[in-house]
């Protein structure tokens, strides 16, 4: 994929030099479940987050940044400013103003706008309550090392992943979804969960088809390959599996490996946000 030289977001923090100064302590479920649920991309921070609470203080001071780093950041400034340029363009082609989100890099922890607190161990993340999209950029590892996801689409589509959720949060599709919790049982949740993370995916595709177009952004197949091959690596099926050997559908709350493939390249190949609608696809229900 091109994209150096293109324009950077502005709506962007850099915390990495305010990370925690302690470690994050796990409230009441497993570790390994905490773990697991934010690697899965997405998630419920504002249920998640707030099930770690931070031991020791925050540290402020100059930290060192590869030249590796760099790129990196400059790239999902990028990439961040191709959603907005796609998204805007959307809106505006329905009359509408788009409000975008804001990219947080950080390491380690830190605290969020009303999720809580974040951590590197969930990977990046979306906070509703504040719109904005956290990511430790170390989480570019764990897509070529964990998930074997690998080229530089990888992380473009963690991004648009997580921009898809903002689009949740202005459509209220996210509201919708929390204030449903205390009528459904957590298997019901759960498939709701399913359907709210696959449209984000959906959404992320929806970006890919229309970056070369209204971005400075410009994409190739293999581009689009990485990002089917992206989505499949955090499918609940393949994590499960990897994390005790057996597969529990009860409780997905990100859809399989298939699905979250499928919905991402459904978004690519159709371009149309109406095309999109999880919550009411049979296959779903």
């Amino acid at each position: 994929m091109r994209w150096k030289g293109s324009r950077q977001s502005t709506n962007f923090e850099d915390r990495r030099g305010m990370s925690s100064g302690g470690k994050l302590a796990l409230g009441g479920v497993g570790g390994i479940v905490v773990l697991l649920i934010g690697l899965f991309l997405g998630g419920d921070p504002q249920q998640l987050l707030q099930q770690l609470q931070p031991m020791g203080t925050q540290t402020s001071g100059p930290v060192e940044i590869s030249a590796e780093e760099t790129e990196l950041t400059e790239f999902v400034r990028v990439i961040l400013a191709s959603t907005e340029d796609v998204w805007g363009t959307i809106y505006a082609s329905a009359g509408e103003d788009f409000r975008p989100a804001t990219l947080v890099l950080y390491r380690d922890g830190t605290q969020t706008g009303g999720c809580g607190m974040g951590a590197s161990a969930y990977g990046p993340f979306y906070c509703p309550a504040d719109e904005k999209v956290y990511i430790d950029l170390d989480f570019n590892d764990e897509l070529r090392d964990r998930f074997g996801a690998t080229g530089e689409f990888a992380m473009a589509y963690v991004l648009a992943h997580e921009v898809g959720h903002h689009i949740q949060k202005l459509t209220g599709a996210m509201d919708r979804v929390q204030a449903a919790r205390q009528q459904l049982s957590e298997t019901e949740y759960n498939r709701v969960q399913v359907m709210l993370e696959l449209q984000a995916d959906f959404y992320a595709g929806v970006w890919a088809h229309h970056a070369n177009k209204q971005s400075e952004v410009h994409l190739e197949y293999d581009d689009i390959r990485d990002g089917m091959d992206a989505a499949a690596a955090v499918g609940d099926d393949r994590l499960q599996m990897q994390a005790q050997g057996r597969v529990v559908p009860e409780a997905f709350t990100h859809g399989t490996s298939e699905q979250r493939a499928y919905w991402f390249k459904k978004g690519y190949d159709t371009g149309d946000v109406n095309q999109g609608d999880t919550f009411s696809d049979p296959s779903l229900q």
